[in-house]
């Protein structure tokens, strides 16, 4: 019973709005999974569970991070405590608007039909879609003016947080821009939809990926925004994967060095981010490069390895660090170590 409380205790202090946010995310899920299973209806070729479904699963591994996120400020707490509430009420209203759109059968993006369904979604989306921008820009300057964690940490919550504002700007940018062309669809009902913007450009209305249905014969703005959004938790891995491993590496225990070796993970990141824009924005396949998107993609990669293998080869040069300082965040700790070591 003891280890089966451990999750839950280790999340006391938490955000608890965003907690039950992230909750009923979850919980969404596991419901459009049976959905999958027992509704037949397809929309756009694919289940229409299958739409909630993804939305519930990204905003709840997003919820979950700010929840843990906003316990580790230590200035602007309680404005933090305000815009994580926001940001949980309208996220809940966002995906709330899909999974009520789905239920109906139809489209909830771009529809520019006049029924009731129709109005509703896009009546929530435009309030519901710019609070979750702006939340997450103002805690982003909260994390910018205080420490978070050490110099690592830091960088990678902040460099996530700004990866996760520009993949909202751009999918606000080029759903304005993609799919110009007035066009129709058709719902699960067999009813008529018209559709205002879309998420492919080029071919809106071309073959999808299975899945998360990106487009294969045009640009699409998803993966871009997929990846911005999510790079906070990627981040946040190879920060955690620095901290392991700078147990077994005396070169890795300078925290100097996680944080460049962070830093570069980011700017690497943010790269893969601005190629995947570009490419979209030309009406391009994710899965259909040309020679300029591979050629970008092989700079990315070139200056990212290129960069990480300087550091390691210099930090490698160095004395390692002794092991207590990756055990211990204080001064007295490492005094009374070392005096240990001499008695």
């Amino acid at each position: 019973m003891t280890v089966l409380s451990r999750p839950f205790s280790a999340m006391h202090g938490w955000h608890r709005p965003l907690l039950a946010n992230v909750t009923l995310m979850f919980a969404l899920v596991l419901a459009c999974v049976v959905g999958v299973v027992v509704d037949d209806r397809l929309l756009l070729g694919e289940s229409i569970w299958l739409k909630p479904m993804k939305f519930g699963f990204g905003m709840g591994v997003y919820g979950l991070t700010l929840a843990w996120l906003l316990s580790k400020l230590h200035k602007g707490r309680r404005l933090g405590w305000w815009l994580g509430t926001v940001f949980a009420v309208a996220g809940l209203l966002d995906v709330g608007v899909v999974v009520y759109a789905a239920a109906h059968g139809t489209v909830s993006h771009f529809n520019g039909n006049t029924d009731a369904v129709a109005q509703t979604v896009r009546t929530v989306f435009s309030f519901g879609v710019l609070p979750l921008l702006l939340t997450t820009l103002v805690i982003a300057i909260l994390v910018l003016i205080q420490r978070t964690g050490d110099p690592a940490m830091a960088r990678a919550l902040r460099a996530g947080l700004g990866l996760a504002i520009a993949s909202m700007v751009v999918a606000l940018w080029l759903s304005g821009s993609s799919g110009a062309t007035p066009r129709t669809v058709t719902d699960a009902n067999g009813n008529t939809v018209s559709m205002k913007g879309g998420h492919g450009i080029g071919d809106p209305d071309g073959t999808g990926m299975p899945i998360t249905n990106w487009s294969t014969t045009g640009g699409d703005l998803r993966p871009p925004h997929f990846v911005g959004m999510h790079g906070i938790q990627v981040l946040l891995l190879v920060t955690a994967i620095l901290g392991l491993l700078a147990t077994r590496y005396g070169w890795l225990r300078d925290e100097r060095v996680r944080a460049r070796l962070v830093g570069i993970a980011a700017l690497g990141y943010t790269g893969v981010f601005a190629v995947l824009t570009w490419q979209a924005k030309r009406g391009q396949s994710v899965v259909h490069p040309d020679w300029q998107t591979l050629t970008a993609f092989t700079a990315v990669a070139v200056f990212t390895l290129a960069t990480t293998a300087a550091v390691i080869i210099t930090a490698r040069r160095r004395p390692a660090l002794p092991t207590e300082e990756t055990q211990h965040d204080d001064l007295p700790s490492l005094m009374a170590t070392t005096m240990r070591r001499v008695g």
